[in-house]
């Protein structure tokens, strides 16, 4: 066990700090660009999202899963998954830039013709990078990435701060992007040194395939689930909309999605090294779902609560429609990390069938809800999301019933306390924001009460003792040296 956590801490202790180092210097860019742009611009390239989300499911085709679970891997897996990745890739590619116009039509955009030809070009730059990725990943080398990404959004971000300024509006966010995917597949290629050294093999092409299929699947479901909504808002209502419901969407999606987004990259390597034995699978399974509700539960109402003052302090009032939609979405986001780590476990065992299984009743119960929603607004639609989620956290735990005997209602015991904790601990910070006080004192006394109060009703919690323990530890460290 002592293995499992010290790879846990360090490979979450580099993921976040990648993460989080690269969502703080883009949160500071994107604040920038987001005072000198309007909310048409976002709207704009917002539109985009379903495309480019399909095209990329389709470049990686599950085959980075595949390669990390692979316990025997070779040479030529890697090899022949290139090669696969890049020919999808310039497919995708091909295909975006001839539908280019019609996408235009679509929306009744006429500046998107171009804006597609030009951010499709990340589709087939980031095929190039699949395969160094799942290789640092399977190194559990979270260091190198967190390096990598790092260096490339800064970059990228402040070019596209100076483009912003200097009046090129939606081209800034477009030639921020395809700058900052060309600098790091550069970078992963130098830092990873690998080069495929073996020619395309149709029996490992079909080992991969035979796995990476139903997660292609199951991704594209899941792809279209995510960004379906923006297709509906682009097209049944004006960019300035989709532009407020894409700004609180993004920023409720900084703590739970980064998180879990940590989690699920560190834990699926781990989990595959336990894939033989269960016990001890689902024992260190259930210790991450813990660590994890505790710290998203409180982050995600800690952010719902302060959402006013957050959104006028950092985007000013032409954003304030905004709000409605960040605080909704925080309710629908907290429990993604439940969701994700259930489907960890299934990938793990081999099971894709299972995953694809899934994403197909989760998926049709969700474009249901959203087509009722539709007639009622985007606030209705933001509000669909929250009640899929509830229904997919109770599917996805399913077949975890089934395999592991850790259903639906027994992973409830473990996290619900730290549901209700957060619930409590936050409402005198969202009581202060109906008052007359500076938004910004809102944020610190809120903050410190909301803190406060949690840490009280957690205080014989054993993993919120372990986590402040490690925290002393890496201090004492931190001071000695």
């Amino acid at each position: 066990m002592s293995s499992i956590k010290a790879d846990t801490i360090s490979g979450i202790k580099w993921s976040a700090i990648g993460r989080f180092s690269v969502q703080g210097v883009s949160f500071l860019l994107g604040l920038l660009m987001a005072r000198l742009l309007t909310p048409e611009d976002y709207g704009i390239i917002g539109m985009l999202g379903i495309f480019m989300a399909i095209a990329g499911t389709f470049v990686e085709s599950g085959f980075s899963n595949a390669l990390i679970r692979k316990i025997d891997r070779t040479e030529t897996d890697f090899s022949t998954a290139f090669y696969f990745n890049i020919v999808v890739g310039l497919v995708c590619y091909g295909v975006l830039f001839l539908a280019a116009p019609f996408i235009a039509s679509f929306f009744d955009t006429p500046i998107l013709k171009d804006v597609v030809r030009v951010i499709s070009l990340n589709i087939f730059i980031g095929s190039l990078t699949i395969v160094q990725n799942a290789k640092l990943t399977i190194n559990l080398d979270f260091k190198t990435q967190a390096k990598i990404s790092l260096a490339t959004t800064l970059l990228s971000g402040i070019l596209g701060v100076v483009l912003a300024y200097n009046g090129f509006g939606v081209w800034a966010l477009a030639f921020q992007s395809v700058t900052g995917n060309i600098l790091s597949a550069i970078l992963l290629w130098i830092a990873t040194k690998w080069r495929p050294t073996t020619p395309f093999s149709k029996a490992s092409f079909h080992n991969l395939f035979s796995y990476g299929s139903k997660l292609l699947a199951s991704g594209l479901l899941h792809t279209l689930y995510c960004n379906v909504t923006t297709l509906v808002i682009g097209k049944f209502y004006s960019p300035k909309d989709l532009g407020y419901y894409s700004r609180g969407e993004q920023f409720a999606s900084l703590p739970s999605i980064n998180i879990t987004g940590i989690l699920q990259r560190v834990t699926f390597p781990i989990f595959s090294t336990l894939q033989t034995d269960d016990a001890r699978l689902i024992q260190v399974y259930r210790k991450y779902i813990c660590i994890a509700s505790m710290i998203i539960f409180f982050g995600m109402c800690l952010l719902a609560a302060l959402a006013k003052p957050i959104i006028v302090i950092i985007l000013t009032d032409k954003w304030s429609n905004s709000i409605i939609y960040l605080q909704v979405f925080c309710f629908a986001l907290m429990f993604d990390h439940l969701c994700q780590l259930n489907l960890n476990l299934l990938q793990v065992k081999g099971r894709s069938d299972l995953f694809l299984r899934l994403e197909i009743i989760k998926k049709t119960i969700s474009f249901a809800i959203l087509i009722a929603a539709i007639p009622f607004g985007v606030f209705a639609i933001c509000v669909s999301k929250v009640v899929y989620t509830q229904i997919a956290v109770y599917i996805n735990t399913y077949y975890t019933g089934k395999l592991f005997g850790l259903g639906y209602t027994a992973q409830i015991k473990d996290f619900s306390k730290y549901l209700i904790c957060s619930l409590v601990s936050v409402l005198p910070a969202y009581l202060l924001t109906l008052t007359s006080l500076p938004h910004w004192l809102n944020i610190c006394l809120g903050g410190v009460i909301a803190i406060g109060i949690y840490l009280l009703l957690l205080r014989k919690d054993n993993y919120m003792q372990e986590i402040i323990e490690l925290i002393k530890s890496y201090a004492y460290k931190v001071v000695k040296q």
